[in-house]
C-alpha cells in the first residue's frame, strides 16, 4: 500500500505540461493512411476475387503484408483488414456466401472464419502444432478448404495428408482422416465435394514426375470409400493439373498434361474410370481463372495461344468452347493474363487482358459462354493503362455482368509490378491503391522552401538588374491586396495557429508545392521495395509525384530495384530547390548485382542530371559493378556520398575533381564500422581510410575489432539518432551543480544474440577505436533476441522481453522492459571535459559516468524514435510503435535515470525529478494515433519544423501516420484561448490616449514656461 501515494504523485506529474490530442485536432494535424499490402498473385487462394455477398460485391486479397483484406469496389477504401502475426504467414482464404475461411502457420495449423462483410472473427481453431507443420513451396500447396451445403460443416485439408470434417460454428471437429504415409510419398492437394464423396485429389512422387493419386472418402464418417494411383506423368502439378465441377454435374473431372497432350478423367466413388486424352498436341500449361466449380479452365499451348476449356454438362467430358485470337507469343503484344468472374445469377465468364505494343494500350476479351444460345460471345475493349508510371500488368481479376442481350460489361482490378492495385469499369478507371507504399525500405521528411524561393530557384543568382526590377514591378500588383489582407489579419487577430491545418485549401501539385508558415508542410520521399518512389505532401498524406526506377542494361533480361539508402544532399539552407539521392541494389534475373544511384528533385521527382526525362521511367547511373557494402553522406564542403564495395574500395557521388578534393582534404580523419563475417561469425570491425598513389581508388583497411565470448554473434548495428544541434551541453541540478552531458558524436549501438547461452547483448562503442561504453546482457525468449534501441546525445533507451527476473527493482515480475542510460562527463559533478571535441585518442574520452533505471513498460514494441526539434532547446519525447497498433509518446523525464528511490527533496522538485516507480503508466492521453488502427510500424522518423516547439512524427509500415507533437507546449506561439481582439483594442486604445492627450501635454508644458 506504500506505492499507491507515490503511483498517484507520478501520475499528477505527468499531467503537468501532458501534450493531449484533442477532437478538433484529429485530421488536422494528422493524418492515417490505411493500407493493406501488395496482394499475393502467385495463388488463386491468394490472389484478389471479387465476391458477392447478397446483392453486394466485395474484393477480397491476401497480401505480401500478411494481411487478409476486403475492398470497396466503389472507391477503394477497406472495409475491414486482418493482420496476421509475422510467424503466422497465410497460406490462402476460401470463400462461400457471407463466411471467408484462412489457414494459416507452416502446413495449414490454424484455421479461422470471418464474416465477410464486417471481418467479424467467427472461429479460430489450432488444427496442429506449427512445429509439426509441413513445409511446402509454395505455400498453398497441401491445404486447402471446402464448405459443404450445409452452412455451418467445413472440410480441411492440411499439412497435404490430413482432412478434417469441422463444425465452423463450434470448431468441433467431427472426423479426420490421415494418409497412411502422412505426406512421406503422397501429397494432396485439393478436396472435392459431391453428395456422397469426399475426394482428396492429389500426387505421389516418382522419379521423374508426379503420379496423380486420389482417394474418395465417406463426407459423414471419413472413411476411405477407395485410394488408388491413377496412370499418369505429370511434370509441374502446379501448372499442369486442375480438377473441375459444376452445380449440374454429378462426377468431378480431373485434367493434366502428359507429353503436351492433355488427359482428363472423370471422378466417382469407386474410381474405376480410365483417363481418355483430348485432340490436340503442344498443350504447355493448365491455368486456373478461379472458376474451377463452374467448370471452367484456360488451356495455353507451347506457343502461347490459348483457348477456353469447359466441362460438358450432358456428356461430363471437357472440350473446348472459346479460342482467344491472336493469343500466341508476338512482338505485338505482350504476354497473356487471364481471369474468371461470376455475375450476380453465377454465370461464369473468362477474360483475356495484356498489354497491345501497337495501340500502347491495355486490351481485354471477355468471354461469357452462356450468350449466343450457349455458343458464347467475346467482348473486347481497350483501356489506357500507364506502363511508365505503373509498371507492367501482374494479376487481373474480373467482375462482369450481362445487363442486355448482346453487352457484356466488365470490371479489372489490375495489380502491377509496381505494387499499384487500380480498378478498371471497362475503358475507365475508377480508382488506385498504391500499395506498394506499405513495403516502404527508406524514407526521409525533406523541408520545402517558401514560395518565392520555390518560384525563384537557381535563376535568382543569375538575374540581372533589369530583370529584377520588372519582377519587382509585377509582384507590386498585389500589395493593395496584400495590405487589405494585413489591415484584416490585424484587426481580427486571425493569424496562423500551430493548431491549423498545413494542408493547402486547395492542392494543385502542378503549381508546385511551398512551406506553410510553421514549416509543418514537407515532403516525404519514400522508396518501397518495388522499385517505386514517391514524394508525399506531409501536410494531407496525398502523393505529390512517384517515379518508377529503371533497370537500365537489366530491362532486357529482368530483374529488380530493392532502395538501400536514401540521403538529402542539398537542403533549402543549400539555396535552391532540395535534393535527395537514393542508392539501390539492382538484382537482373541472371543473378548480377549492381549498385545504381538515383539524383532526384525532392520537390517535383525530376531527374537532377537530366539523363531521364519527366514522367518516364527513372534511370539511375551505375557507379558500383557488384553490392553495396555501406554508405555515408559526407557533409565537407561540399555533401557527398562515400560508398563502398565489397572489397571496400571508396567510391564518391558525385565524382567530379571538387568532391575528390573535398574527400582527399579529411579522408584521414574518417573511421567508420561494419559487420563482417570472419570465419563463419559476424564481427564488428573499424575501418579507416588509407590514400595512395598507387591505386586507382582509396580502400579502407581495419583498425580494431570488437571482442565477443565465444558462441556471441554480432545481429546488427544502430547509429545514432539523426544528430541534431544540442542547447545544452549540461543539467543543472537543484543545487546548482552541473552534469556535463557525455556528448560523442562517434558512439554507436551493436546488438547481439549468443544461442548457446540463450542470451542477448547490447553495445555502445565508439567507432574511432572500438572502445566500449556501454554493455549490457539479458535473456532471449522463445523469439530470440527482440531489443529495440535508440541512442541520442547522451541518452540510451531499449526495449526488451524479461522473462526470468531474480531481483533488481522489479524483480520477480515477467513482462517488458525499457531500460533509460544516460552518459555524463567525469566522475562527478562539475566535472567537465567537452566530450563533444574530444579526440577518441585522449585518456579523457574514458572519463565518464553512467546513469541507469529499468521499468516495466505495458506493451511490446515494433520501433521508437525520440523527437528532433530545430535548435534542440525542447525537452525530447520517445516516440514508439506498439504491437497493439498505436503511437504513443513519452516524456523523457518519465525514464530518468535519476529519479530518486524515496520521497523527492525541495531541490529535486526544482528540476521536476519524480519517485522511482518502476511502472510506467498507460497513459491514453499520450496516445498520438487516438483511434487509428496503425499497424506494423517498421521505423519512425521525427523531423525539426520551424517553431522550435514542435516536431513532426511520420510512422511507417504496414500503414503510414504522420502527426506533430510539442513535448515542452507550443512556448513559442500564443495559445489558442488568447484574446487577440482584446490586445488590438487594448493597443489601438492605448493610441489614440496617446494622440488626444500629447497636445494636451505640449500646452500644459508650454504655460508652465510663460510663468517660470
Amino acid at each position: 500500500m506504500m506505492r499507491l501515494p507515490t503511483t498517484v504523485v507520478s501520475l499528477l506529474s505527468l499531467c503537468v505540461g501532458t501534450w493531449a490530442l484533442h477532437e478538433s485536432d484529429v485530421g488536422v494535424v494528422d493524418w492515417h493512411k490505411h493500407l493493406v499490402g501488395v496482394p499475393l498473385t502467385g495463388s488463386i487462394t491468394t490472389a484478389p476475387s471479387f465476391h458477392r455477398v447478397a446483392n453486394r460485391s466485395i474484393i477480397l486479397t491476401a497480401t505480401g503484408n500478411n494481411v487478409l483484406a476486403a475492398l470497396e469496389p466503389v472507391d477503394g477504401s477497406v472495409l475491414w483488414r486482418y493482420v496476421f502475426d509475422p510467424e503466422d504467414r497465410i497460406v490462402g482464404y476460401y470463400k462461400q456466401d457471407n463466411v471467408v475461411a484462412t489457414l494459416s502457420a507452416p502446413g495449414g495449423a490454424t484455421l479461422r472464419t470471418f464474416d465477410a462483410l464486417t471481418g467479424q472473427l467467427l472461429l479460430e481453431k489450432r488444427l496442429h502444432a506449427p512445429e509439426v507443420g509441413a513445409l511446402s513451396e509454395p505455400l498453398h500447396f497441401g491445404k486447402h478448404i471446402i464448405f459443404s451445403p450445409n452452412p455451418t460443416d467445413l472440410y480441411v485439408l492440411s499439412n497435404g495428408c490430413t482432412v478434417r470434417n469441422i463444425n465452423g460454428s463450434t470448431g468441433e471437429v467431427k472426423w479426420t482422416w490421415t494418409s497412411p504415409d502422412q505426406g512421406s510419398l503422397v501429397i494432396h492437394s485439393r478436396l472435392i465435394f459431391t453428395a456422397d464423396t469426399i475426394y482428396a485429389v492429389g500426387v505421389a512422387k516418382s522419379t521423374a514426375s508426379y503420379t496423380l493419386h486420389i482417394t474418395s472418402l465417406s463426407p459423414s464418417k471419413g472413411e476411405v470409400i477407395k485410394s488408388t494411383n491413377v496412370i499418369s506423368s505429370i511434370i509441374d502439378p502446379l501448372s499442369q493439373f486442375i480438377t473441375l465441377t459444376h452445380s449440374n454435374m454429378s462426377d468431378p473431372v480431373a485434367l493434366w498434361l502428359e507429353q503436351g497432350t492433355l488427359r482428363y478423367l472423370t471422378l466417382n466413388p469407386s474410381l474405376k474410370e480410365k483417363s481418355r486424352a483430348m485432340k490436340g498436341m503442344g498443350f504447355a500449361h493448365i491455368l486456373d481463372v478461379g472458376l474451377n466449380d463452374h467448370g471452367h479452365a484456360v488451356i495455353v499451348r507451347k506457343d502461347g495461344s490459348s483457348f477456353v476449356v469447359k466441362i460438358d454438362g450432358e456428356t461430363g467430358y471437357p472440350k473446348a468452347v472459346w479460342e482467344y485470337k491472336d493469343s500466341a507469343n508476338s512482338n505485338a503484344n505482350a504476354a497473356s493474363t487471364y481471369a474468371g468472374g461470376v455475375d450476380a445469377h453465377g454465370r461464369p465468364y473468362v477474360g483475356r487482358v495484356y498489354w497491345s505494343h501497337k495501340m500502347e494500350k491495355g486490351s481485354a476479351d471477355v468471354f461469357a459462354g452462356h450468350l449466343v444460345s450457349g455458343q458464347g460471345l467475346a467482348s473486347g475493349f481497350y483501356f489506357p493503362f500507364n506502363t511508365k508510371t505503373n509498371g507492367i500488368i501482374g494479376h487481373v481479376a474480373l467482375d462482369s455482368e450481362n445487363p442486355a442481350e448482346w453487352t457484356v460489361t466488365s470490371r479489372l482490378l489490375v495489380t502491377t509490378s509496381t505494387g499499384a492495385v487500380q480498378l478498371w469499369e471497362q475503358s475507365g478507371l475508377k480508382w488506385t491503391r498504391e500499395e506498394s507504399l506499405a513495403t516502404t525500405i527508406v524514407a526521409e521528411l525533406v523541408e520545402i522552401p517558401e514560395k518565392v524561393v520555390g518560384e525563384l530557384g537557381d535563376n535568382a543568382a543569375t538575374e540581372g538588374f533589369v530583370g529584377r526590377l520588372m519582377r519587382q514591378v509585377s509582384d507590386a500588383r498585389d500589395f493593395p491586396q496584400y495590405l487589405v489582407n494585413f489591415i484584416k489579419r490585424f484587426i481580427t487577430g486571425s493569424y496562423a495557429s500551430a493548431t491549423d491545418s498545413a494542408a493547402p485549401k486547395s492542392a494543385n501539385y502542378s503549381e508546385g508545392i511551398s512551406r506553410d508558415t510553421f514549416g509543418f508542410r514537407q515532403i516525404i520521399v519514400a522508396g518501397t521495395m518495388y522499385g517505386k518512389v514517391f514524394g508525399i505532401d506531409s501536410s494531407n498524406g496525398e502523393i505529390v509525384w512517384s517515379r518508377v526506377l529503371g533497370l537500365g542494361w537489366a530491362g532486357e533480361i529482368g530483374g529488380s530495384i530493392q532502395p538501400v539508402k536514401l540521403f538529402v544532399t542539398k537542403t533549402v539552407s543549400d539555396g535552391g530547390d532540395p535534393e535527395v539521392v537514393l542508392v539501390g541494389q539492382r538484382r537482373a534475373d541472371n543473378s548480377l548485382v549492381d549498385t545504381v544511384v538515383f539524383h532526384m528533385d525532392a520537390l517535383t521527382g525530376a531527374d537532377v542530371t537530366g539523363i531521364s526525362a519527366d514522367g518516364g521511367i527513372f534511370e539511375g547511373q551505375d557507379i558500383i559493378q557488384g553490392p553495396l557494402v555501406e554508405g555515408y553522406l559526407l557533409n565537407a564542403e561540399t555533401k557527398l556520398l562515400v560508398m563502398f564495395d565489397e572489397f571496400l574500395q571508396v567510391y564518391l557521388y558525385p565524382d567530379t575533381p571538387k568532391t575528390r578534393a573535398a574527400f582527399t582534404s579529411v579522408a584521414d580523419t574518417l573511421s567508420f564500422p561494419l559487420r563482417t563475417n570472419v570465419e563463419g561469425r559476424h564481427r564488428v570491425m573499424g575501418h579507416q581510410i588509407a590514400l595512395s598513389d598507387t591505386v586507382h581508388r582509396p580502400i579502407a583497411h581495419p583498425t580494431w575489432s570488437l571482442t565477443l565470448p565465444p558462441g556471441e554473434d554480432v545481429q546488427t548495428l544502430v547509429p545514432q539518432a539523426t544528430r541534431g544541434p544540442v542547447a545544452s551541453v549540461g543539467k543543472v541540478l537543484g543545487n546548482r551543480t552541473t552534469l556535463y552531458k557525455y556528448l560523442n558524436p562517434r558512439l554507436f549501438t551493436v546488438l547481439t544474440a549468443s544461442p548457446t547461452r540463450s542470451m542477448c547483448g547490447i553495445y555502445v562503442v565508439d567507432s574511432t577505436k572500438g572502445t566500449v561504453v556501454y554493455h549490457a546482457e539479458v535473456k532471449a525468449t522463445n523469439k530470440g533476441c527482440e531489443i529495440k534501441p535508440s541512442l541520442v546525445e547522451n541518452w540510451l533507451v531499449y526495449h526488451y522481453y524479461e522473462d526470468e527476473v531474480a531481483g533488481g527493482t522489479v524483480g520477480g515480475t515477467k513482462g517488458y522492459r525499457m531500460v533509460s542510460v544516460e552518459f555524463y562527463e567525469g566522475q562527478q559533478v562539475d566535472n567537465k571535459i567537452e566530450s563533444s571535441d574530444l579526440s577518441s585518442y585522449s585518456n579523457d574520452s574514458a572519463n565518464f559516468m553512467t546513469l541507469e533505471k529499468a521499468y516495466v513498460f505495458p506493451h511490446a514494441i515494433t520501433a521508437l524514435a525520440p523527437t528532433s526539434t530545430k535548435f534542440g532547446i525542447t525537452s525530447k519525447d520517445l516516440i514508439v510503435a506498439t504491437t497493439n497498433h498505436r503511437v504513443q509518446s513519452f516524456p523523457r523525464r518519465v525514464f530518468d535515470p535519476r529519479r530518486p528511490n524515496r520521497k523527492v527533496t525541495a531541490e529535486e522538485q526544482e528540476e521536476f525529478l519524480m519517485p522511482y516507480d518502476p511502472i510506467i503508466p498507460n497513459d491514453a492521453r499520450r496516445v498520438l494515433s487516438h483511434n487509428y488502427d496503425v499497424a506494423n510500424v517498421q521505423r519512425i522518423i521525427t523531423s525539426p519544423a520551424l517553431l522550435e516547439s514542435t516536431s513532426l512524427v511520420f510512422a511507417y509500415g504496414l500503414d503510414m501516420f504522420l502527426t506533430r507533437v510539442s513535448p515542452s507546449n507550443t512556448f513559442d506561439v500564443l495559445s489558442e484561448s488568447f484574446n487577440k481582439v482584446q490586445l488590438v483594442f487594448t493597443v489601438t486604445g492605448l493610441l489614440l490616449a496617446i494622440l488626444v492627450t500629447r497636445p494636451m501635454v505640449e500646452r500644459k508644458r508650454l504655460r508652465e514656461r510663460w510663468y517660470q
